[in-house]
């Protein structure tokens, strides 16, 4: 009976060192500049009062231990509207070692991350942070720069202004 007791255990101790991230790993610059490497894995002893739904999903480690990046997306600048920029989204960082490599055929970059392309769109920056909180999941949030608009009208250029006149040169 004991025989049976430590084979789970076995197995499950190589499964975590299977996919126990690499912490020794250096941060690809090149990739992104926000890449830490993730400082724990869940197994469901993390401190608090939510257990993270990654642990009790059976979700694999190499998505528990991801870092995720919550942002408003900039407006496009070939665009005039701010249609896509209104709700906040949050994605995955890229994994920092060893998955992205040079496609030998066509020369474009190729990648073994299933969540390189995921996002998620939410209606508030804390929506967002609570979700990743309750996946567990450590996050990052870039704050947007708001856009500054100068008002501009053509009739400004016959303002009057005391002082000199102004000459513009047009040639």
């Amino acid at each position: 009976m004991v025989v049976a007791e430590t084979k789970p255990e076995k197995a499950v101790e190589e499964y975590q060192d299977r996919h126990a991230p690499d912490y020794a790993a250096t941060i690809d610059h090149g990739t992104s500049t926000f890449s830490p490497v993730p400082k724990r894995v869940m197994n469901g002893s993390e401190p608090g009062d939510i257990t993270p739904a990654a642990v009790l999903s059976g979700a694999p480690v190499d998505l528990q231990a991801r870092v995720v990046r919550i942002h408003k997306p900039a407006k496009p600048a070939t665009q005039s509207g701010t249609w896509g920029s209104m709700a906040w989204r949050m994605d995955w960082d890229p994994l920092p070692k060893g998955h992205r490599w040079e496609n030998p055929l066509m020369g474009w970059q190729s990648s073994g991350d299933f969540m390189q392309g995921t996002n998620i769109k939410f209606k508030s920056k804390e929506d967002a942070v609570r979700f990743a909180e309750k996946q567990g999941y450590e996050y990052y949030v870039q704050e947007p720069q708001e856009r500054r608009v100068v008002p501009k009208a053509y009739a400004n250029n016959f303002v009057h202004e005391p002082g000199p006149l102004k000459h513009i040169k047009t040639k």
